[in-house]
């Protein structure tokens, strides 16, 4: 973001609610990872972020509610990782499937143990997807590629990519020669797997869960490995997650085909590159323009500008009259209003007007006073 303007100030890791509140007395545009949360606190600490950027999926750490409350805009990207972490699942498919990390444990530890028990193709078994969304339905295609049959389920009504099936969740769970979880962190999916969700499933199946850790009972899981009623797990997420090389446990560690890594599903490469060169162009877009398409809070507006207007954004509370109240301080003014676009969001509304004068302090004060506005903003690449 140092190429349009903007003096950047980066740091190797996030940094405590505390820490993070004393830095943000003069911060316009915060950017985030998952592991940094934002609550009240956080926010309290600030009076000028305009804009919140989260660089990765999900948003649950951030108190979206409380930004709405303020007039800050939050972004992510829902997209970017999405084929790294369906790549990730259709390869531990086949290693679990091969018993690929026993052998090279095995093979580490200086024992040769060629066999071929327990082992198999991947050609003609059953992959049930739960939570068919961006990820599921591009594992989707990818196991269709290599000769799977695909079973899912999902909460919403979604389109079945090939040759899928859609099946009720149990019916997933005892179908399914692998069962794969790629569900969203919404509260509904808390505790979504444990005990009585693995004795649905076949003797002998794989489970994955690549999604979020407090979905799924870990003791649960390792106590079906330890019986060997499931043949193999591959966990990339979970309940508490360190910070990077710290130590760790989990009941999962140390049992026979397993595969265990550090939430690295979203980690390649392309997938942060992409999530950085999409989050920072939202963001640089809202704070020049004031469009908020793709917010995960504001309502959308986007305007598209023409040559000799100027521009403001008026977020405010949605009830009747702002546009109204709005108008006619612009108006007393003799302001003509050239274009404009309004949407609302829940509580919220969200207006960009283009209009024939420049913006002094008075008019931004004036129009800040009507009742219910929440933020008002000249956008510097409109003055």
């Amino acid at each position: 973001m140092s190429a349009p303007g903007f003096e950047v100030e980066s740091l190797p890791t996030g940094l405590e609610p505390i820490q993070l509140g004393k830095r943000l007395d003069d911060v316009a545009v915060l950017g985030i990872r998952s592991k940094t949360p934002i609550r009240k606190a956080v926010l309290d600490a600030t009076h000028s972020l305009l804009a919140l950027g989260a660089f990765c999926i999900g948003v649950d750490q951030i108190d979206r509610q409380e930004c709405s409350r303020r007039g800050i805009a939050v972004f992510n990207d829902p997209h970017s990782n999405s084929r790294s972490v369906a790549e990730l699942a259709l390869g531990e498919i086949i290693m679990l499937l091969r018993r690929t990390f026993t052998a090279s444990s095995e093979m580490h530890g200086g024992h040769w143990n060629k066999t071929a028990a327990g082992c198999h193709e991947i050609r003609g078994f059953v992959l049930g997807i739960l939570g068919y969304g961006r990820i599921g339905s591009q594992l989707s295609d990818l196991a269709e590629a290599v000769g799977m049959r695909v079973i899912f389920s999902d909460v919403t009504e979604v389109l079945a990519r090939g040759n899928a099936k859609r099946r009720s969740f149990e019916e997933v769970l005892q179908q399914a020669d692998i069962v794969t979880l790629h569900v969203d962190g919404k509260p509904r999916n808390r505790n979504l797997f444990g005990a009585a969700e693995f004795r649905l499933m076949k003797m002998g199946a794989c489970f994955l869960n690549l999604s979020r850790g407090f979905v799924v009972d870990h003791d649960a899981l390792a106590a079906n490995i330890r019986s060997g009623r499931l043949a193999g797990a591959a966990v990339d997420v979970f309940p508490h997650e360190p910070e990077s090389r710290s130590s760790f446990s989990s009941p999962l560690q140390n049992l026979p085909n397993v595969i265990l890594t550090p939430h690295i599903g979203g980690s390649t490469e392309e997938a942060q590159q992409n999530i950085g060169q999409f989050v920072s162009s939202r963001l640089i877009d809202y704070v020049q323009t004031g469009n908020s398409a793709l917010s995960v809070n504001l309502p959308h507006c986007q305007l598209e500008h023409f040559p000799d207007s100027h521009r403001l954004t008026h977020i405010h509370q949605n009830v009747p009259g702002i546009l109204l109240a709005v108008n006619e301080v612009l108006a007393k003014r003799g302001i003509n209003i050239e274009r404009q676009v309004l949407d609302t969001r829940g509580d919220l509304g969200y207006a960009i007007y283009e209009i024939n004068q420049t913006c002094d302090e008075a008019l931004i004060r004036e129009l800040g006073q009507i009742p219910h506005t929440i933020r008002v903003r000249v956008t510097p690449g409109f003055r």
